[in-house]
């Protein structure tokens, strides 16, 4: 049975830095896209950052381009997202999400893109 189980998520002032981890389990999933999505209160699930199977591609939403750093360790079956210079609007549920199978590489910013899902971490960035 796959997993995938994010941790990581704090209460935190704004300007500080976090990272949380996605740990995939019951797969290998060295050979699929690793995802980060957001979901603040009242609002839509929405993207934030995604990385390709080797790790060679990245994309990120324009909100947390420059802040955020998406990475993996395919050896661990984990994918990271750092996240630094913390903005109260960052404030959220992060969800991680792996590919069941593979799509095109422009897809993998869509939630659509991904099977697995993580219960999500809480993100909470005070101001």
């Amino acid at each position: 049975q796959v997993q995938l189980v994010e941790s990581g998520g704090d209460l935190v002032q704004a300007e500080d830095s976090l990272r949380l981890s996605c740990a995939a389990s019951g797969g290998t999933f060295s050979s699929y896209a690793r995802g980060w999505f957001r979901q603040a209160p009242g609002k839509e699930r929405e993207f934030v950052a995604a990385i390709s199977r080797s790790g060679g591609v990245k994309y990120y939403a324009d909100s947390v381009k420059g802040r955020f750093t998406i990475s993996r360790d395919n050896a661990k079956n984990t994918v990271y997202l750092q996240m630094n210079s913390l903005r109260p609007e960052d404030t959220a549920v992060y969800y991680c999400a792996a590919e069941g199978q593979q799509g095109p590489l422009s897809w993998i910013v869509a939630s659509g893109a991904y099977t697995y899902w993580g219960h999500g971490t809480q993100v909470t960035v005070s101001s």
